[in-house]
Order: structure tokens, then C-alpha cells, then sequence
């Protein structure tokens, strides 16, 4: 038995996109929790530096993914003033011109860590296959996408992005891949206790 639970825990590989993709979607559920009071923040600044070390042992260092969550933490301050707060109409003015200028540079900032990420996933050995790191840049993709639009959204986020020729869609605990032939694949995120998180791709109607 103690071999059999072995050999499973070695054909798990941890990735680094994925690990950060489940920090990064557990961020803003945390996030979003903690919206309801205004004394609630120093627990989101716990949370935000929680996601910049999440980022940075995944990932590795980033000036621009920690300037990016600074600036998430004060668009949500900010957020929260306006909706609990009673604020001077002028007070108010300023406060949302400062919110465009925040989303503005997110976006700016965002461009800047896809590339980063881009660049780590490309290069990890240890990735498990071809299908598993389309499927994770895609993830991140639309996840830093939703990370960084209005809050609250204008609009309903994307659910698919284009990786090359690949098609990823995230459909909540699964996420597809369509390979540029047509054939399918369900990928599946696995949290790992103490030690990241995992991604296994099939193709559809495979068993494993």
C-alpha cells in the first residue's frame, strides 16, 4: 500500500501556473468576502500579501505583479469608502477620476506579467505536456483578464482565449482545450496540500 501511495504522489507534478492560478482565484474570492466592512482592512492586506508571495514562489519576482496588486488593494479601498461612506461630492469626483488612472495602469501592468508568465511557463521542464501549458496560460489569461477589469464588471468575462491555435475556455472545475485538429481536451485542476497545485489534461472520453 505505502508503495502504491508513492508512486501516486510521484506522477503528480506541481506546476508553477497553476499553483499561482488557484492563489490568484482564491485572492479574489478572499477579496470579495472581505468587501463588507470598511475595518475589515487590514485582513485584505494580509491577503494581498499573501498573493504576492504566492506569485513569488511560483513564478518568481515581479515589480509590476506586486505594483499590480497594490493598486488592486487601493481601487477596493476606495470601492468600499464610496459604497459604505458618505463622501463630499467633490471628495467623490476626485475619488473615481482616481479609479480610471488605476485601471489604466492594471492594464498597462497586466500586459507586462502575462509576458512574464508566458515566459516561465514556456521554459519550466517540468510541465507536464504541450496541451497543459496551453491550458494554463489560457487559465491565467482570462484569469488576470477578470483580475484587472472594473469592479464591479461592465460586462460578463470572457469564458475562452485563443493560446496560438489552441482554443482554452474555463468552464469553473474543468477547463477545455481545443487543438487546432478539432480533438478535445478536459483539463483538470488538483490542489496539492503544502505544496502547489497540479494540472492533467485527457482527451475527451479517455479515462485517467
Amino acid at each position: 500500500m505505502l508503495l502504491a501511495v508513492m508512486a501516486a504522489c510521484t506522477s503528480t507534478v506541481i506546476s508553477p501556473g497553476a499553483t499561482f492560478l488557484t492563489g490568484l482565484n482564491d485572492y479574489q474570492d478572499e477579496m470579495d468576502r472581505l468587501s463588507g466592512s470598511l475595518e475589515r482592512w487590514p485582513d485584505r492586506q494580509r491577503a494581498a500579501e499573501s498573493i504576492k508571495t504566492t506569485y513569488i514562489a511560483a513564478m518568481g519576482g515581479s515589480k509590476e505583479f506586486n505594483r499590480l496588486v497594490d493598486l488592486d488593494l487601493r481601487r477596493r479601498e476606495f470601492l468600499i469608502t464610496l459604497r459604505l461612506e458618505t463622501v463630499t461630492p467633490e471628495r467623490e469626483k476626485e475619488m473615481k477620476a482616481e479609479l480610471m488612472r488605476i485601471h489604466e495602469q492594471m492594464e498597462e501592468l497586466k500586459r507586462i506579467v502575462k509576458g512574464q508568465i508566458a515566459r516561465v511557463e514556456s521554459r519550466d521542464p517540468a510541465q507536464p505536456g504541450v496541451i497543459e501549458t496551453v491550458a494554463i496560460l489560457g487559465l491565467l489569461d482570462l484569469a488576470l483578464d477578470s483580475f484587472v477589469v472594473p469592479i464591479p464588471p461592465k460586462e460578463p468575462p470572457a469564458m475562452s482565449t485563443r493560446v496560438g491555435a489552441y482554443l482554452v475556455t474555463d468552464e469553473g472545475d474543468l477547463s477545455t482545450v481545443r487543438a487546432p485538429d478539432g480533438q478535445i481536451f478536459r483539463c483538470r485542476t488538483t490542489v496539492i496540500p503544502d505544496s502547489g497545485a497540479s494540472i492533467k489534461c485527457l482527451a475527451a472520453g479517455a479515462k485517467g
